[in-house]
């Protein structure tokens, strides 16, 4: 779990404009300093949820859907550079961080009943219209919202998350052996879930520059993985995950219908999933910005000012186009 960004980023280093190429951008005006950050729970379908928030309410709302192991911590880097300029939402799961994790006996630990709860937290606190940044997990819960709610999105921000086969790689053949034969193959993958090695690798993937790399990073993420019970409720996920690949062809259907504008951010080292899952988004939404840049799975450990700028100047040309969209068109002046 990526750790507590500590101190303001300078706001003027913030946004970049986007330009034609993958990673080529320029600076645009400077926003407000960043916003206090609120840590608070909210009672939804019985549990309590937490969330961190900043921003302010009546800004374009950024819903931050975070990935596994983590929680809505990985966001600092984002609450800390975003917040003067837009609201931020960023809940932890059921399970995750530090909402409430009920049994696995009592709680099914699926991809639809987390989507169920994050829609009735989002109901919850009273966000109706957000843009969806989905890394990870965030993907499976995420689209499962835009699909149930397409009108509540505004925009979706992909950060290494798979809607396409492409971005399943040679490493997922173990998950589907897994999925097919789960209790021949539960010890084995409940060992590599919670391993040490296994939570550093998720982190610093292909990356050349490990020494830029703190190791909180991976001992947060390995302690939160060997808490009691919390094993089970990641087996179950993982187990579950099998639904999400048997859904691509539905979100690739909402994606292909309902055109969201769309920002690809894709850390290049990032060993979980394959690089050309970036480019796949491209064959239903032929629009979609893609960078592909120099960080892992967890692109926010490595490279958060450059994350910020890309999506800042993504949320500005937004907010400008659904101006544009509501201003009223003058009638011309027609000769007597």
């Amino acid at each position: 779990m990526p750790r507590l960004i500590s101190g303001a980023f300078a706001a003027a280093s913030l946004g970049l404009l986007i330009s034609g190429s993958a990673n080529a951008a320029k600076p645009f005006p400077s926003p407000s300093a960043p916003a206090p950050v609120f840590y608070r729970s909210v009672k939804v379908d019985g549990l309590d949820i937490f969330y961190r928030e900043a921003g302010a309410a009546n800004a374009p709302t950024l819903l931050l859907l975070h990935g596994f192991p983590s929680s809505s911590r990985m966001f600092e880097p984002l609450l800390a550079r975003l917040s003067g300029q837009f609201h931020l939402l960023a809940p932890d799961y059921p399970g995750f961080g530090h909402s409430d994790a009920p049994d696995p006996k009592a709680f099914a630990y699926t991809f639809d009943h987390i989507a169920e709860v994050m829609q009735h937290f989002t109901e919850a606190v009273g966000s109706s219209r957000y843009v969806l940044y989905m890394q990870d997990y965030g993907g499976p819960v995420g689209f499962r919202l835009a699909v149930s709610h397409p009108e509540r999105v505004q925009g979706i921000i992909i950060q290494n998350a798979v809607a396409h086969d492409d971005g399943l790689g040679p490493r997922w053949n173990r998950m589907r052996e897994f999925w097919a034969d789960r209790a021949a193959n539960e010890a084995g993958f409940r060992q590599s879930l919670t391993s040490l090695a296994g939570a550093q690798r998720r982190h610093l993937g292909a990356s050349p520059n490990a020494a830029n790399y703190d190791p909180d990073l991976w001992a947060d993420e390995f302690a939160f993985l060997n808490k009691s019970g919390e094993s089970d409720i990641q087996i179950d996920l993982f187990f579950d995950y099998r639904t999400n690949v048997a859904s691509y062809s539905a979100w690739q259907a909402w994606l292909r219908q309902a055109k969201p504008p769309t920002l690809v951010v894709w850390g290049r080292y990032d060993q979980s999933f394959e690089a050309a899952e970036a480019q796949a988004y491209k064959r239903e939404i032929p629009d979609a910005e893609v960078h592909l840049i120099d960080a892992g799975h967890f692109a926010l450990d490595e490279k958060p000012d450059e994350v910020a700028a890309l999506i800042g100047a993504f949320m500005s040309k937004l907010s400008k186009s659904k101006r544009a969209q509501s201003t009223p068109m003058k009638r011309a002046n027609t000769p007597r």
